[in-house]
């Protein structure tokens, strides 16, 4: 398990996560994503699936049509970890490329 994010550690994180945004009120981020259609946004969140398995952290997140919202938080730690720098990373990747 990992620890909780520094404020330095957040800031540095967040500037690196260009879409990805602090919730308010929480020790959280959340990005929405944006598909072509909702075959698009079902493939986003299986691929994403199986990477949060692998990593054993798993997003919360909302699906309608070709928008999915996530919301990244390690409730281990009780907020902000490295894994959801990770996880917020490799979603990054998976949705650029489709």
């Amino acid at each position: 398990m990992g620890a909780k994010l520094t404020e330095d550690e957040r800031s540095s994180a967040l500037s690196a996560l260009v879409e990805w945004k602090l919730v308010e009120g929480r020790d959280a981020i959340t990005r929405s994503y944006t598909f072509s259609d909702f075959v698009s946004a079902f493939g986003f969140m299986t691929q994403v699936a199986l990477i949060a398995e692998s990593m054993n952290h798993h997003p919360e997140w909302f699906n309608v049509y070709s928008r999915v919202d996530v919301t990244l938080s390690t409730h281990d730690v009780g907020g902000l970890s490295a894994l959801d720098v990770q996880l917020a990373k490799r979603m990054d990747a998976v949705a650029s490329r489709l």
